[in-house]
């Protein structure tokens, strides 16, 4: 490949953390209040603690058995049906397509929060002031600004990437640093300022949208595409395992940096309703900076939004490495578009940045109508319905291994593997199903997915002529 593996376990532990501990972890806590009461928000965090957990050790054990199978877990699909070439090909293109648009809405869910929290230091970009009238579509200057600041910081990341993975690679770790030492000062100072009036009634009754009374199970199954938002990320390391310097140090990553985020994510969510009034949670666009300022005053915000800054930098550039890798690896695995290949003198795929983010751009349109919250919601969801299906496959792949034996010596190992990949396999299901509560946004998520049938072909044709080119070759020599 023209480059050296550089990428160590801190590394690949930040790039985690960092890339788990995003935009959600800003915005959730106003997501949470408005799909379910503390107590369907508190079950779900352990409902989906526990399937991530599952998916983790999932992630791990592949890479440990698996190791020549890099790029994450779209790749998987590919193995599952390696016994009819056609329809490997066509699961394994599908579900890299999936795996590839979840992994771009998820760098734009990150800048649009980035900007979100900019504000707090310039005003302007919540300005109504309107600029131009197009029909019904009005664009003030608020949007105008978040759309500018959203584009600025995609391109100069994507910029950073192309020159090298080592020094961005590097720059992630700091930022994830920083952050986890802020948010362990927040968790403590919360602790503290916790005021369980702000809570209201544990198990009272939540309304939906429509007004209505939402059962404890229903808020569950609301919160749980929210929450499961939280740890989308966690296969980063899979996806970089190719750059590894050890391929142990992938599943170690791998746990580690669940185990960080979701000490964080738990605690921040929880505590953050103590610390605000239910009816301020919902309607603020900035739910930790306002809580923070609640209780130490505006030097408390301010603090506290230039940590959000400081963390949706290294979030950034880890989600744009995560995107360019994911056609990159997979295009080498000869289950995606061939062009996606091509590298720069830095070993960086270079197409492949530059097509994703540039489809990225495209969605940051959503950042010049209505709020910056609308359009982390609807992100957040279509992105995570896309890494669904990718997570399922892993599961039930894993699941396949353990019935088959293949890579195992040991019964007790395949049934411990294989009681994991099975709870694994359930709660992908699970999440899939919950995700059909919001039809129009789950179609939408469906519909993106789908619409990768139409390149297929195109890769077909391309694999055909490399292997007619490498047969020539062949004769020639």
């Amino acid at each position: 490949m023209g480059r050296a593996n550089k990428l160590g376990f801190w590394i690949l532990t930040a790039l985690v953390v960092g890339n788990m501990v995003g935009s959600g972890i800003f915005m959730l806590p106003r997501s949470l209040a408005e799909a379910a009461s503390p107590a369907g928000t508190v079950l779900a965090w352990a409902v989906t603690g526990f399937g991530v957990l599952m998916l983790a050790l999932v992630f791990g054990n592949l890479a440990l058995r698996k190791p020549e199978l890099n790029g994450g877990p779209q790749i998987y699909a590919k193995e599952l049906f390696a016994s009819r070439p056609a329809l490997s090909l066509l699961s394994g293109f599908m579900s890299s397509w999936g795996y590839w648009i979840g992994n771009i809405a998820g760098f734009v869910a990150v800048v649009t929060t980035f900007a979100s929290y900019l504000s707090t230091f310039v005003p302007a970009m919540n300005d109504g002031g309107v600029l131009l009238t197009l029909g019904s579509f009005e664009l003030t200057i608020g949007h105008a600004l978040n759309f500018a600041v959203c584009s600025l910081l995609l391109w100069a990341t994507h910029f950073l990437a192309l020159r090298g993975i080592e020094g961005a690679g590097r720059i992630n770790l700091i930022a994830t640093a920083t952050k986890v030492i802020g948010f362990a000062v927040f968790i403590g100072i919360a602790l503290f300022a916790f005021r369980a009036s702000n809570i209201g009634p544990f198990a009272g009754p939540h309304l939906n949208e429509a007004g209505r009374a939402a059962a404890l199970p229903s808020q569950v199954n609301g919160a749980a595409v929210v929450t499961l938002w939280a740890f989308i990320g966690v296969e980063s390391a899979t996806v970089f395992a190719a750059r590894a310097k050890r391929k142990a140090d992938v599943s170690r990553a791998t746990v580690a940096g669940l185990a960080i985020s979701l000490v964080l994510y738990v605690g921040i969510s929880i505590l953050t309703m103590g610390l605000l009034p239910q009816a301020d949670l919902v309607n603020s666009q900035n739910p930790l900076v306002d809580a923070m300022t609640a209780v130490l005053g505006s030097y408390g915000g301010y603090l506290l939004a230039g940590l959000g800054l400081v963390s949706l930098i290294g979030s950034t550039i880890g989600w744009v490495l995560l995107s360019a890798e994911v056609p990159y690896e997979a295009a080498r695995q000869r289950v995606f578009l061939q062009p996606f290949r091509r590298e720069n003198g830095r070993g960086m795929p270079k197409l492949s940045l530059w097509i994703s983010n540039g489809l990225g751009q495209l969605l940051i349109f959503s950042t010049v109508s209505g709020s910056i919250s609308q359009a982390f919601d609807f992100i957040i969801v279509v992105a995570t319905l896309a890494y669904l299906v990718p997570y399922l496959i892993a599961s039930v792949y894993q699941l396949k291994l353990t019935l088959t034996g293949e890579s195992y010596a040991r019964l007790r190992e395949r049934r411990m593997d294989g009681a994991v990949a099975a709870l694994a396999t359930v709660y992908s299901v699970w999440v899939i199903y919950a995700g059909t509560s919001d039809w129009k946004t789950f179609l939408f998520g469906v519909l993106l997915l789908a619409s990768g049938i139409v390149f297929y072909p195109l890769l077909r044709r391309q694999l055909r002529a490399s292997e007619t080119e490498a047969a020539g070759d062949r004769k020639v020599s």
